[in-house]
């Protein structure tokens, strides 16, 4: 495995204290993300643990670059802080793991045996915020399932129009209607999608697939 932070004495402890496992073999290590990244192409360890903040490559792009580049390879991201975005960061780029930084020894070496097993393995903080994220993002996809459901077929037609930057007058001439009813459908459109404005009603409808 390949342990990499810029902390020497932490970075060179873990380590150490790493290798006296029978099972686990630390071959490298690296003081910096972009060491991180060279090293894991390089050597192609079954485990990568990586410190989230480092000042030359943050350790959530170092992640990105090193499964992009290896999808086999599992990264464990390993940080001080345990802040809402960093946790999504790190698992959004495609980290298997995460583990605050005072977690006992025993628990780190139980998520690396999990991710060559090829299982996540998160702190409990960890795992509250990528919970919440999925609830939040189910909670916004039946949000936008119900704001379209909501839309009358004339509406559907003005919200493509409203896709391809159209102006009330311009969507009133186009469906033969007036400019008082064009007002009044966008009007509707967005009460329906709860979105503030029809530059945000645009943005919805190209995301998509209505212009």
């Amino acid at each position: 495995m390949l342990v990499v932070d810029d902390h020497d004495l932490f970075r060179t402890g873990l380590a150490s204290l790493l290798a006296l496992e029978p099972d686990i073999e630390v071959i490298a290590q690296a003081s910096g993300g972009r060491a991180g990244v060279r090293l894991a192409a390089e050597l192609h360890p079954d485990v990568v643990l990586m410190d989230l903040r480092m000042p030359d490559l943050g350790g959530a792009a170092a992640a990105r670059t090193i499964v992009e580049r290896d999808p086999s390879m599992r990264v464990i991201a390993l940080t001080v802080l345990s802040e809402d975005d960093d946790v999504a960061g790190a698992v959004q780029a495609g980290a298997c793991g995460y583990l605050a930084k005072d977690a006992p020894i025993d628990e780190i070496i139980t998520a690396i045996r999990a991710a060559v097993q090829g299982a996540a393995w998160l702190s409990p903080r960890a795992a509250e915020v990528v919970l919440g994220r999925i609830r939040q993002a189910e909670h916004e996809q039946a949000a936008d399932e119900d704001g379209v459901a909501q839309l009358s077929p004339r509406e559907l037609d003005v919200l493509r129009l409203i896709a391809r930057g159209m102006e009330n007058a311009e969507i009133a001439e186009t469906l033969n209607i007036s400019p008082r009813t064009a007002k009044n459908h966008v009007s509707s459109i967005l009460a329906k999608l709860g979105v503030p404005s029809r530059i945000q009603a645009a943005i919805y409808a190209v995301r998509r697939g209505f212009d």
